[in-house]
C-alpha cells in the first residue's frame, strides 16, 4: 500500500509507517516535513543531520542500514542523546528521516538465495514460516526452540542464549504481546536498566535484525 506525504508541495511515495519508497528521491525537506509530522522540533539540528548523514552514506557506500551501535560510535553520540534527538526511536525516528529501513540491504546479501519460506528446527518437528529476510510470519509461532535456533544460525557469542539474553527476549515479547507494538530499543534499554555497549555485545546483528529478529518480532 502506497502513501503519499506531501511538503512544500512536493510529494512523496511512502509505504503506511512513512518510509519512502524510493531512497534516491529523498531529499532534506522530506526529512524535515517527516520530522514535524512526529512532533519533533524544526528545523533540525546539526546533530539530527549528522546522525541522518551517517545513515545515509554508510547505505550508500555498504548497500545496508547501519545499526544502532555502529551510529552511536561513528556520531559520538551517548544513547541518551539519541533517545532525545529521535524520541520515536531509532528505526522509527533516525532511519525514517533518513529513508532508509533495516529492510534496506538484505535483498544485497549473498545469503538471501539460501532463506526460503520455511526452515526447519533440528530438535523437533516443527516448521517456522519466515519470510525474505528471516523474520518470523507469525509472532504466535514463536517458542523457545526457535529463538534457540535463530541465536545459533546468527552466530550468538557462544552460541547459546545467556540469561541476560532471555531477559530482553521476554521483555521484547510480553511487551508486544500487550501492545501489539515493537518496543523501541530505548525503551528496552530502560526497562532493563542496560546500555549500548552490553546489548551489542549480546545482539552484535542489532537490535532490530538481532534482538527482534531472535524473539520472534518485527516492526511492521
Amino acid at each position: 500500500m502506497t502513501v503519499i506525504f506531501t511538503h512544500k508541495e512536493k510529494k512523496y511515495e511512502t509505504d503506511p509507517m512513512g518510509f519512502i519508497a524510493d531512497f534516491q528521491e529523498w531529499d532534506t525537506d522530506f526529512a524535515e516535513g517527516l520530522a514535524g509530522k512526529l512532533k519533533m522540533p524544526t528545523p533540525l539540528t546539526r546533530e539530527h543531520w549528522d546522525v541522518i548523514d551517517y545513515i545515509r552514506e554508510t547505505f550508500v557506500q555498504t548497500g545496508r542500514c547501519p545499526t544502532i551501535f555502529e551510529t552511536a560510535k561513528n556520531t559520538s553520540l551517548h544513547r541518551r542523546i539519541l533517545k532525545k534527538l529521535f524520541p520515536t526511536g531509532y528505526l522509527r525516528g533516525a532511519c525514517l528521516l533518513a529513508g532508509i529501513t533495516y529492510k534496506e540491504g538484505f535483498v544485497r546479501q549473498k545469503e538471501l538465495s539460501k532463506v526460503t519460506s520455511d526452515f526447519h528446527h533440528g530438535m523437533s518437528d516443527k516448521v517456522y514460516r519466515v519470510d525474505v529476510r528471516g523474520f518470523l510470519v507469525d509472532p504466535m509461532e514463536w517458542n523457545e526452540a526457535y529463538a534457540e535456533y535463530k541465536a545459533f544460525e546468527m552466530k550468538i557469542p557462544g552460541g547459546k542464549l545467556s540469561k541476560r539474553h532471555w531477559e530482553v527476549l521476554h521483555f521484547l515479547r510480553k511487551s508486544y504481546e500487550q501492545t501489539k507494538i515493537v518496543p523501541t530499543i530505548h525503551e528496552t534499554c530502560d526497562f532493563l536498566n542496560i546500555e549500548f555497549d552490553e546489548l551489542e555485545q549480546l545482539f552484535p546483528d542489532g537490535y532490530h535484525r538481532g534482538a527482534v529478529k531472535i524473539a520472534g518480532l518485527k516492526v511492521r
